[in-house]
């Protein structure tokens, strides 16, 4: 959120195809263009990289038309408390407000935060524990009601209820309640259900936050969708993400999950009230696919404007598009990194020494080029810190030297650790995988076969990659289905170390459904060091905390990074104001895409 958020954002969904084989080719792709380099093309696509931290086609945006995503993967809800894929996040804004949210900036400055429902940002007084907002004139849900402060307290306190709403982030809860204490909306006593001390809503117009201990990213967690309100009246709760109540310019149509998702304008919603959106299309339509490569045919033909997924085309569909059609894509860097998790819940994985025999026999270059090479896949990933952290050392920090002399794998070096952890022969095991990401599902062939030759067996067991949260976010599910390596990626839910790590390698962030804490760290060091990042005020000591924080994890040996991420992804020519933006981890910002005509 990665999440993103995403997010830079969360954990985003990988639609991308194919078999090791074909991803081999496109690692040194990057000529033979018809379109050319970067001015545009003859079919009016805007040019390589044209719209990469920057805009493209700014001035081009009309009113009108239909904005057509595919995807081949759906969210993991569309409930604003419940989703966590950086691309949920990114598309929620079309139906959506919150008090702040992520600058409609291309690059670094859309990860800042901007005023959405609330007047201005935050008046913080307290030494950072008070947070008041006061609320726009005019902001109203899809029926014309006004928009209030009830609303927005309500659409927060959903985040206490876990047990019916599990699978997004809960950064609010932890910082808000910290000792658990709100049992949340369905269980509330008070009449109203509005029993979170923390917030106070004295008028419509005026909302209060009280935190028991400040907290510097405090409005980061704020542009969280997760800070959306909800009105209770419509709220349906496990089911509110079928049909969500609309607070933007969209409202949804009609939704078939894994199939398809129409959103149409909300006539109450008023551009006045909305300093963040424009609005442009009048319709936007999303088309899923159970087949990436079927979903890169349709975007090659133009029936399609981008991929709601955006973490890149597949291998056959990008061989297409660098060489015919590059004037149509852009290589970012996304805030994601791609990695395996180690449960220490499974057996051997409680053993450090046999953790560090996986990572060290992993060939990495076969795992990058799995992911789809340096141009497609990214470089190769050392530590766990994305480069837009603050605190992050890149390749510079490699205590396993993956991306050097280990790069191939070192079965010497992983034999040694084998026989340390009292398993010299090996051990089998399982690799989690989703099974609609090809590339995924690439990535654990190679770490099979690499393994293989250290005397470890891997199954590789694909589960629906919709249904994460209940499958590898059950830690007694993973345990009961022996998935001692899962593969998985993240991204900043927003761009500091907590807005990464926390959800990963805090002990309090260990939950029964939902968890993405799946190495199950529980480490004393780690978790006081988020405790004085939270305390810490200056820039140069939170990063040095940072820094700190990744050491610990890369020490205890709980992952196997693949990729710092890059991808490339595909803008139709038909797009207007078009950029990527840090805000969502090098994805296109959707909330004001435009088309050059309303054709």
């Amino acid at each position: 959120m990665t999440t993103q958020r995403t997010s830079g954002r969360r954990k985003q969904a990988l639609a991308a195809a194919a078999v090791v084989a074909a991803l081999l080719t496109t690692a040194a792709c990057g000529g033979g263009d018809s379109d050319g380099d970067g001015g545009g093309s003859k079919n009016g696509a805007a040019g390589f990289d044209a719209a990469n931290n920057k805009v493209a086609q700014a001035d081009l945006a009309k009113k009108g038309g239909t904005l057509k995503f595919g995807g081949a993967q759906d969210a993991d809800s569309w409930d604003t408390t419940r989703g966590y894929y950086g691309f949920m996040w990114n598309f929620s804004r079309y139906y959506s407000r919150q008090l702040v949210t992520n600058a409609a900036e291309p690059g670094k400055a859309g990860a800042g935060v901007t005023p959405d429902l609330a007047t201005g940002l935050a008046k913080v007084s307290d030494d950072g524990k008070t947070y008041t907002y006061t609320l726009r004139d005019g902001i109203t849900w899809e029926d014309g009601k006004p928009i209030t402060s009830k609303d927005i307290k309500y659409g927060i306190e959903r985040v206490w209820a876990q047990d019916v709403l599990s699978g997004g982030p809960t950064y609010l809860k932890e910082v808000l309640d910290p000792k658990g204490e709100y049992q949340g909306p369905y269980k509330d006593k008070s009449k109203d259900k509005l029993g979170l001390k923390a917030i106070e809503t004295p008028d419509d117009k005026t909302i209060i936050f009280k935190l028991p201990k400040a907290n510097s990213d405090f409005e980061e967690m704020l542009a969280l969708t997760s800070a959306s309100p909800v009105r209770q009246d419509k709220d349906t709760k496990s089911k509110y993400g079928l049909h969500p109540f609309s607070s933007g310019p969209y409202k949804f149509q009609s939704y078939n999950p894994g199939k398809d998702l129409t959103l149409v304008r909300n006539t109450e919603w008023k551009q006045e009230s909305d300093p963040v959106r424009k609005a442009y299309p009048d319709k936007i339509t999303v088309q899923f696919f159970s087949d990436a490569n079927q979903l890169d045919q349709r975007l090659l033909s133009g029936d399609l404007d981008l991929d709601i997924n955006q973490t890149g085309m597949s291998p056959q569909g990008r061989t297409t598009a660098l060489k015919e059609h590059k004037a149509n894509l852009d290589n970012p860097v996304s805030g994601y990194i791609r990695y395996a998790v180690f449960p220490q819940s499974v057996k051997p994985f409680d053993n450090i020494e046999c953790r560090k025999a996986v990572i060290l026999g992993a060939d990495h270059v076969s795992l990058q080029t799995a992911r789809g090479g340096p141009v497609a896949g990214g470089e190769i990933g050392t530590n766990m810190l994305p480069p837009s952290v603050p605190g992050a050392e890149g390749q510079k920090y490699d205590p396993y030297k993956i991306a050097g002399e280990n790069k191939k794998g070192n079965v010497a070096e992983a034999k040694k650790a084998l026989e340390a952890c009292g398993k010299p022969n090996g051990f089998k095991t399982t690799i989690a995988v989703r099974n609609n990401k090809p590339v995924e599902v690439a990535t654990a062939q190679s770490l099979q076969a690499s393994l293989k030759k250290i005397g470890i067996t891997a199954e590789i067991d694909q589960y629906d990659g919709s249904q994460t949260a209940g499958i590898i976010g059950s830690p007694s599910n993973v345990k009961k289905k022996n998935y001692g390596i899962i593969i998985m990626g993240w991204g900043p839910d927003f761009p500091s170390v907590q807005g990464y790590g926390l959800p990963l390698w805090d002990s309090d962030y260990i939950l029964e459904s939902g968890n993405n804490n799946y190495a199950l760290i529980k480490d004393k060091e780690i978790d006081g060091l988020f405790d004085k990042y939270v305390d810490t005020l200056d820039d140069a000591g939170k990063q040095q905390i940072a820094t700190d924080i990744n050491h610990k994890v890369m020490e205890g040996a709980y992952y196997l990074p693949f990729v710092f991420e890059k991808f490339v992804n595909w803008r139709s020519s038909r797009l207007a104001n078009v950029y990527t933006t840090d805000g969502y981890s090098g994805m296109y910002d959707f909330v004001n895409l435009g088309l050059k005509s309303s054709k």
